[in-house]
């Protein structure tokens, strides 16, 4: 905001400041002009010179290509009255102030001089503020009001903003300042005020079209920022009804005038973006005034062809590496497919490093070393690499030697790979670790180490060192469960015990004090039929006993409250762990060499450990709780 005002002081405000300027009479339509003007010739800064507004005159005019019409001077009355459309917004309208001012030397021990304030304009010039700054100073004088009217009509005229138009607001602010230092008598302003004192009409700025490619979601980055070469946005994916482009029509600025009366002419448009591409029937185009939105019909991602553009759901690429795709990240909801076809057993279908995130996609080959593969349904023909990651709902993986998470998984053969899920099929395992609600092995070799919730079934048993496991608490979630649960029981058993001992003290503080009580209360009742006014120990007495017998019945509901609740969290332990007793190992096979079975109960705390004699054709197992409250694993019949 540009400022205008008595706050500013020269460093050449010193310079020749004994020499006093005779005050000079004029008539411009420029103060500041004439102001530099006679500070020169006088050779003063101009910081030194002031004036009084003796006059000002409006004049107005309306031009033509065909004529110009001659200046008509107006009064105060007809410029509140101008209109809007055929004047004021009338691009042939014209409007101009001449001022006749008196120019003298600055006096500056006015009574005024503590007043700091300025006068500034927004970049248009179409809003004018007073600011009054932090610190200022002012005491009450009849003419207060006038003079402040002065005051700033002088710092408006000397910055060539109009007077006595476009300032309706000053008046209520003029008095509204001029209130609080009648009401104070000594004012000095805590903090800066800015007040709106004039607002003519702002101008609406013109809109050049535009095209806006909203489906393109690559971020852009810093200059300081480490661009990832590897996210290139191979796959743009949509969602139905999402905005994928849109076009942004030309849109002509309206016009406006400014506080100086000068008419602000809207630019012309610019037309630079006009779509000239095609869509088919996938992306449907949505036209207003304003704009055009061209939206998704189906879930899928953007397909583009030169200058057509279509939704499509399944994309086939050779590899996703760093050289070809680089990592392909869409919404899972958008429903992509992708095949990819590289199946070269010496080659990574998916390379080192790449991160795919897509609804199904199908591999036919390797699945490289740190890559990342996130979807609803995924299968891959070839192996994954120790340190590659799988993550899907439906998951298919021929040899598995990395980390695979999902709900429904199958592997045909997992080479010391680590899987996570809920139903587990594996047809051939050698080494590795199972986490599973139910896990089934078809053929098991040698140091396998499986944790299941419900059930481990093993087809057929080829080797040795394997350790199989029931945990009723094996997903993350019910451990954290029972720990809080624990930890909620300990804190009840506290409050318990703390309640009772409360009831016990209250329970003996009545039981003493019955007699005194009943005896308060029969005195109490003869003073209120004698009429006689009852003594306020008596009363005070009869009061605090009656608050004891109170206290005392909401702690015993609380105890019953605490009670329930202590018996709740108890019972959910215990339920912790019903299943575990309906939980089964199976081996179908004869057992072979060393091999460990355990069961996790919750409460108590512990662990149920049988080893297998080799050879052994017991196939199922369970845990057995038996009369003396101990528990051991034994073979069942189901």
């Amino acid at each position: 905001m540009a400022l205008f005002g008595s706050s500013k002081k020269s460093a050449n405000t010193k310079k020749t400041s004994h020499k006093k300027v005779r005050p000079v009479v004029v008539k411009t339509r420029n103060i500041a002009k004439e102001l530099i003007g006679l500070a020169k010739s006088y050779d003063i800064a101009v910081e030194l010179l002031d004036f009084n507004l003796l006059e000002t005159k409006t004049y107005t005019r309306v031009t033509s290509d065909a004529k110009e019409s001659e200046w008509i001077q107006r009064t105060n009355d007809e410029l509140k009255k101008l209109d809007e459309k055929t004047e004021l917004l009338n691009p042939d309208f014209q409007i101009k102030q001449e001022y006749e001012v008196e120019i003298f030397s600055k006096d500056h021990e006015h009574q005024y001089r503590d007043l700091k304030f300025a006068v500034g304009a927004n970049a248009t010039k179409c809003k004018v503020y007073l600011s009054i700054k932090e610190g200022s100073k002012v005491s009450y004088n009849p003419r207060f009001e006038q003079d402040l009217f002065v005051l700033i009509n002088k710092a408006k005229a000397r910055a060539g903003m109009l007077i006595n138009i476009f300032d309706e607001v000053l008046e209520s602010v003029v008095s509204k300042i001029s209130s609080k230092v009648r009401v104070e008598e000594e004012v000095e302003f805590a903090r800066s005020e800015t007040h709106l004192i004039c607002e003519s009409f702002e101008p609406t700025p013109t809109t050049n079209d535009a095209l806006i490619l909203h489906y393109d979601k690559n971020q852009e980055v810093s200059e300081n920022e480490r661009i990832d070469y590897s996210q290139r946005g191979f796959i743009q994916s949509v969602v139905k009804d999402e905005l994928l482009m849109e076009y942004i029509k030309p849109q002509e600025g309206k016009p406006g005038r400014n506080c100086r009366g000068e008419f602000m002419s809207p630019k012309e448009p610019l037309v630079d973006n006009f779509p000239d591409f095609h869509t088919d029937e996938t992306i449907k185009v949505i036209e207003s005034d304003k704009n055009i939105e061209y939206r998704a019909v189906r879930n899928g991602y953007i397909a583009i062809d030169g200058k057509n553009y279509s939704v499509k759901s399944d994309v086939d690429v050779g590899e996703v590496s760093f050289k070809t795709t680089g990592s392909i990240l869409t919404e899972m909801d958008a429903e992509v497919s992708i095949n990819v076809k590289e199946s070269d057993a010496l080659k990574d279908a998916v390379g080192s490093g790449m991160v795919i995130d897509v609804s199904e996609i199908d591999i036919e080959g390797n699945v490289g070393s740190n890559a990342k593969v996130t979807a609803k349904k995924a299968t891959i023909g070839g192996q994954t690499h120790k340190t590659a990651q799988v993550n899907a709902i439906e998951l298919h993986i021929n040899i598995h030697k990395g980390k695979a998470y999902g709900d429904n998984i199958e592997i045909t053969r997992l080479e010391h790979g680590y899987v996570e899920g809920e139903n587990i099929k594996i047809s051939q395992a050698v080494g590795g670790k199972v986490m599973g609600r139910d896990v089934n092995i078809a053929l098991c070799a040698s140091h396998v180490k499986v944790t299941a919730s419900r059930l481990i079934e093993i087809q057929k048993m080829q080797g040795s060192e394997n350790f199989f496991t029931i945990d009723p608490l094996l997903k993350r979630g019910l451990q954290d469960d029972v720990e809080a649960n624990k930890e909620e029981i300990e804190k009840l058993k506290f409050e318990i015990r703390d309640i009772k001992k409360e009831i016990a003290k209250y329970e003996k503080i009545i039981k003493d004090g019955t007699a005194t009580f009943n005896d308060v209360k029969k005195r109490l009742i003869h003073y209120k039929k004698s009429g006689v006014k009852m003594p306020a120990s008596f009363i005070k007495k009869y009061k605090t006993f009656q608050n004891y017998q109170k206290h005392l019945q909401n702690i015993k509901k609380e105890l019953v409250v605490q009670n329930d609740r202590y018996e709740l969290l108890t019972n959910k332990t215990s339920s912790f762990q019903d299943d575990i007793f309906d939980a089964r190992i199976i081996n179908k096979d004869r057992w072979v060499g060393y091999n460990e079975l355990k069961f996790k109960l919750v409460d108590p705390p512990m662990e149920v450990v049988y080893h297998p004699q080799e050879g052994s054709v017991d196939k199922i197992f369970a845990l057995i709780e038996l009369d003396d409250g101990k528990y051991e694993i034994r073979a069942v019949n189901k």
